[in-house]
C-alpha cells in the first residue's frame, strides 16, 4: 500500500516540479530538438539555416524578428555542452523569478545583446571602418540567453543556484572564450557583455518585483 501511494504522489510532484520550471524545460527540449535537426541535416543545408537564421546586419534588415528568434536556438559548436549549460542557467533562473520573469529577462538580453553588438557592427560598415562583407557576419546561438539567465542566478539565487551560475560563467568565461576580442569590439563578446548587463537589470527589477514584502 504505501508503495502504491509514493507511485500516486509522485505525478503531482512531477508535475509540480515541470510547471515550475516550464520556461526552463520547454527552451532546453527546442534548443535539444533544433541540435538534432541540424546534425541531420547535410552540411549545404546547415549553412543556409544558420545563414537564415544568423542575427546578422543583413538578416535584422529583412526579417528580425525571424532571426532573433531563430538564433537563439542554433548552437554550432560543443554541441553536446549547450544542454548542460543551459540547464545550469535556465533552472536557476525560474526558482528565482519564476517562468514569464525569466522569459522576459532572457528575451531582453537576447534582443538587447544583438541590438548593441549588431548596432556596432552597422555603424562601424557606414563609418567605412569594417567591410560591407560584414552585414553578413554569422551570429548565432544560445550564450546570450544563457548569460542573462546567469546574472539572475548569480545575484539574487540561493548559494546552489549561485554555484550553479558561477561555474556556468567560469566556463563560458575560460572554455568558450565569451569575451575575446573586447577590446576590438567583435560582435560576440561585446553581445555578450551587453547580454550580461542587461541580465542584471532585468533581472533585479523583475526579482524585487517577485519579492513578497
Amino acid at each position: 500500500m504505501a508503495s502504491v501511494i509514493r507511485a500516486g504522489g509522485a505525478a503531482p510532484a512531477l508535475r509540480s516540479a515541470f510547471v515550475r520550471h516550464a520556461a526552463a524545460w520547454i527552451y532546453l527540449a527546442c534548443v535539444c530538438l533544433t541540435e538534432l535537426g541540424y546534425v541531420l541535416l547535410p552540411p549545404p543545408d546547415r549553412a543556409v539555416l544558420l545563414r537564415w537564421a544568423s542575427t546578422s546586419v543583413q538578416n535584422l534588415t529583412h526579417h528580425p524578428l525571424a532571426s532573433l528568434v531563430a538564433s537563439a536556438f542554433f548552437p554550432t559548436s560543443f554541441l553536446w555542452a549547450w544542454p548542460i549549460l543551459i540547464a545550469l542557467a535556465l533552472f536557476g533562473a525560474t526558482s528565482v523569478l519564476g517562468n514569464w520573469r525569466t522569459v522576459v529577462t532572457c528575451a531582453a538580453g537576447q534582443v538587447v545583446g544583438t541590438a548593441v553588438s549588431e548596432g556596432i557592427v552597422a555603424y562601424r560598415i557606414t563609418a567605412g571602418s569594417l567591410p560591407a562583407a560584414d552585414r553578413f557576419l554569422l551570429d548565432v546561438g544560445p550564450s546570450y540567453v544563457v548569460v542573462a539567465a546567469i546574472a539572475v542566478g548569480l545575484l539574487h539565487g540561493g548559494w546552489l543556484v549561485r554555484i550553479a551560475a558561477g561555474l556556468n560563467l567560469v566556463l563560458l568565461i575560460f572554455v568558450g572564450q565569451i569575451f575575446a576580442g573586447l577590446s576590438r569590439l567583435d560582435v560576440a563578446p561585446v553581445g555578450h557583455l551587453t547580454a550580461l548587463l542587461t541580465g542584471v537589470i532585468v533581472g533585479t527589477v523583475l526579482a524585487r518585483r517577485a519579492t513578497p514584502k
